[in-house]
């Protein structure tokens, strides 16, 4: 569609005499164009802080549509105008930068969008921070996102807040630590019936740890089931047992609930709106100690790719300011320059856009672009900088799996991105945006450890490589041990879990076969509490088991805790698997009929299967080799009786996380675009069994 384009410079200019005009005309979609304005050329002005001022009478006088003009005069010295310029830079004093830290499921998304909402946003739909495909899916957020607002204060005076919505499970705790050297506060989400849990003092932690300041907004407040002067005195002390100082325990309390769009400093206040929220972040939160006069400096924080501009960097401009054109280099964390280039785009946000600036100053939150190569904890600053800005350091990966090529009988068919180059390009590529995450090649070079906080962040990045139509296979994971003096050390994780109170008694049992130790039991009506410190590799695999021990009706969380010393072996607590033999070919109702009995199954007539797939858990320990492709014989002998009709019961269904946790030590998940296969690693039955004589021997 075309559309035409004014500007600023050339809607009110004066053509030289004899110069000649053409009206210029684009086919640029409206959404890349942030520094031109389309129709209604009214509306759009509106926000540009008053920059099209000057020109009212001409957007009167030009209708629904103003129509940029060229002059042979002008046509050298025509540059695009920017939406924002230098005398919009909003002073330092009246920028406020505060991250929105909380547990999973204690509403930070739910409150950013009641924030933009009355900031004047138009939304469109709920959890628009959630803006990536998994996260919409699965209701969570997986990616840090920086939004900007801005608010009116009593005295007339104009705001700017930006507000960085954070993940809340801790398998992406990597991306708070991240972010949390971009703000100056933090505002710490409590659900007012569940109370801190093991994420809240994650997240609390690393912010007193960085000496921020955090105010408290007890969320879900107007539930019948909250509990908000107990949950306050859990949350004192929790910060008393975090070590915070004398100024950290002086924290405010806002009550709050995000799905109704209120917030009060007091339970008997009136429920109208959220300026009680906007108001305490502008007193508590300091704006940010910085020098515009320094040269520019600023931390990559985060590393977004636009197929038009290439990489773009996200950051806290710590120091100076930065304008369009400007040199500038990349230091690494070891201070070595990577890479020079200029300045080509700034971008800030405002709402959920990114508005493109001439300038941006320390304190600012800004996107660049100009350079390739920089990485995350990367330094972009001025050539005469050689120093480059301190990194927070984040805690070290717990969980390992291994990254191969698909070598199954079906290699190839249902997927594009086949070969280790190619996995080994996505895998590096992602570790360097996502620095929680390790990769590790192996010395053929056919193979890529993978290391991450846990199972869900490691599915998360097969899911997403499964989408980009990457073919891959997957051990199972194992926990990431370390040697110090001599001893093993093992990571431990703190384990909080609420069910109901029938079902303590498995739970207890379940766990302390598992090595994990009873820390804590509070009960609270019908429900009760249970907080466990247990090695990570006894977590294994267990989610699927709590669901079933549970009927559904529990919750469990957990958090890195610390390194300890080895516990010890563990008992096996899965059967043995359904094991395919045979030829290649497809499931037939008469096999699975006559191996139903023998175990669960986990396909249905008509799948794809092949020798050394695994097609069901046996109900016994040991594997069962057993033929799905079997069809009965066809004879030309005639019978009276009609054979029965054939009914079998539904096939177990695995989420891919589901698969992770349940595959065993010789079993690796066959991942494709349109299937999950689990297999046995190697498929040869013979050499399955010499293998497992050898290991007895």
């Amino acid at each position: 569609m075309f559309m035409l384009r004014p500007t600023v410079r050339t809607m009110g200019s004066k053509l030289a005499p004899g110069a000649t005009t053409r009206t210029f005309m684009t086919t640029a979609r409206p959404g890349l164009l942030r520094n031109s304005f389309t129709a209604p050329a009214r509306i759009q002005a509106q926000r540009l802080g008053g920059l099209l001022a000057k020109n009212s009478q001409l957007l009167k006088s030009s209708g629904p549509m103003a129509f940029r003009y060229y002059s042979d005069a002008m046509a050298q010295e025509e540059t695009p105008t920017p939406a924002l310029t230098v005398e919009d830079m909003m002073p330092v004093e009246n920028i406020r930068n505060i991250a929105i830290i909380a547990h999973v499921d204690h509403g930070k998304t739910s409150l950013v969008d009641k924030l933009l909402a009355q900031s004047g946003e138009a939304l469109g739909s709920t959890r628009v921070m959630d803006s990536n495909t998994l996260e919409k899916e699965r209701g969570i957020t997986i990616l840090s996102k920086v939004t900007s607002v801005a608010y009116n204060t009593a005295d007339n005076k104009t705001m700017k807040i930006n507000i960085v919505d954070t993940p809340g499970h801790a398998d992406f705790g990597g991306e708070v630590e991240r972010i949390l050297s971009m703000v100056d506060g933090v505002a710490l989400i409590v659900d007012a019936s569940e109370g801190p849990m093991t994420q809240t003092k994650f997240v609390l932690n690393k912010a007193l740890g960085l000496g921020l300041r955090p105010l408290v907004v007890l969320n879900k407040v107007d539930r019948p089931t909250s509990r908000v002067d107990e949950v306050d005195g859990l949350l004192l002390d929790l910060f008393g047992s975090l070590g915070a100082s004398d100024e950290q325990m002086d924290y405010p309390i806002v009550y709050a609930s995000a799905k109704e769009g209120w917030a009060t400093r007091g339970m008997d206040e009136p429920r109208e709106n959220m300026k009680p929220l906007f108001d305490l972040i502008i007193d508590h939160v300091p704006f940010p100690k910085v020098d515009r006069t320094a040269p520019f400096q600023m931390l990559v924080t985060q590393i977004d790719s636009n197929p038009y501009l290439g990489k773009c960097f996200l950051g806290k401009v710590k120091g100076g300011v930065l304008k369009i054109g400007d040199k500038m280099q990349a230091l690494n964390p070891e201070g070595k320059m990577t890479e020079t280039g200029r300045v080509t785009k700034i971008f800030v946000r405002r709402g959920l856009e990114m508005i493109p600036v001439t300038e941006a100053g320390a304190g600012d939150i800004v996107t660049v672009t100009g350079i390739a190569n920089a990485t995350v904890n990367s330094t972009l600053c001025d050539p005469s900088v050689t120093e480059p800005l301190p990194s927070d350091p984040i805690d070290p990966p717990t969980i390992a799996m291994k990254f191969s090529v698909n070598d199954s009988p079906y290699a190839g068919e249902e997927g594009k991105n086949l070969t280790s180059n190619m996995i080994r390009d996505r895998l590096m590529k992602e570790a360097e945006t996502n620095v929680a995450l390790q990769v590790i090649e192996s010395d053929t070079k056919e193979a890529f450890e993978v290391r991450g906080r846990g199972e869900l962040q490691l599915g998360v990045l097969i899911e997403t490589m499964r989408r980009e139509g990457f073919e891959l296979s997957v051990s199972p994971p194992r926990v990431v041990f370390k040697e110090e003096k001599g001893q093993r050390l093992e990571p431990v994780e703190e384990v909080t879990i609420d069910v109901g109170n029938q079902y303590t008694g498995t739970i207890i049992e379940k766990l302390s076969k598992r090595k994990a130790e009873l820390k804590s039991f509070d009960e609270n009506g019908d429900k009760t509490r249970l907080v466990f410190e247990c090695p990570t590799r006894g977590l294994l695999g267990y989610s699927a088991e709590f669901k079933n021990d549970t009927s559904g009706d529990g919750t469990l969380n957990h958090t890195f805790l610390e390194y300890a010393a080895f516990k010890g072996g563990l008992e096996r607590t899965r059967k043995g698997s359904l094991v395919a033999m045979g030829s290649v070919g497809q499931a037939t109702a008469y096999a699975l009929n006559l191996i139903e009995p023998r175990g669960k199954l986990f396909v249905r007539p008509g799948d794809k299967v092949y020798a050394g797939m695994v097609i069901g858990e046996s109900s016994r320990t040991g594997d069962l080799e057993v033929n799905p492709t079997r069809a009965k014989q066809v004879t030309n002998i005639r019978t009276v009786a009609k054979d029965d009709a054939i009914v079998l019961r539904p096939p177990v269904e695995m989420s891919l996380e589901s698969m992770i946790s349940y595959i065993a030590g010789d079993e690796v998940l066959e991942i494709t675009q349109s299937s999950l296969r689990i297999r046995k690693r190697e498929l040869d039955a013979t050499k399955r069994r010499q293998n497992l004589k050898h290991n007895r021997e």
